[in-house]
């Protein structure tokens, strides 16, 4: 028993640390350097431009990316929950197997971009061009929301949110 507790102390105390946010991993890619498997989590990467960058794996939750260029991005199996990719440029980019729980598209351009089985549970959609974008589903949609403004692939549409 006496075991028990202490390795339910220990981690308890590892388990913030483990969770928390890298700053130098975030200024790492804030500088456009790629970051595969890195904790960004809240990272503020909004108004930057990062062509090329690979993020694959990293955990960007409530990650701001605002207005951020990230063409030709790997953002595959990245967790994206609750991020904020508000009008942002992803152009070639790949969301492929990424989690987008709750988060915010809107305005965002995908033109090109991968999102086989990305999870879009909640995410908002609305005035996104995703015209062009490969690996979209209904299905994948039918958990999402939008607009009459969203761009979707021909055959292809979203509840309105």
């Amino acid at each position: 028993m006496k075991r028990l507790a202490i390795l339910a102390a220990t981690l308890m105390i590892l388990t913030p640390s483990a969770l928390a946010q890298s700053a130098g991993e975030i200024a790492r890619v804030q500088s456009g350097a790629s970051c595969t498997g890195c904790n960004l989590f809240q990272a503020d990467l909004s108004y930057r431009d990062l062509p090329n960058v690979n993020l694959s794996g990293s955990r960007l939750r409530q990650a701001n990316l605002s207005l951020v260029t990230m063409n030709g991005a790997n953002l595959s199996g990245a967790d994206l929950s609750v991020a904020d990719l508000f009008g942002g440029r992803f152009t070639g980019a790949s969301f492929a197997h990424a989690n987008l729980r709750d988060a915010n598209l809107v305005g965002a351009y995908f033109g090109s971009t991968d999102f086989s089985g990305a999870g879009l549970v909640g995410a908002i959609l609305s005035g996104a061009e995703m015209e062009t974008a490969r690996g979209l589903t209904q299905e994948q949609l039918d958990t999402a929301c939008g607009d009459q403004e969203t761009r979707l692939p021909a055959g292809l549409r979203i509840p309105v949110c």
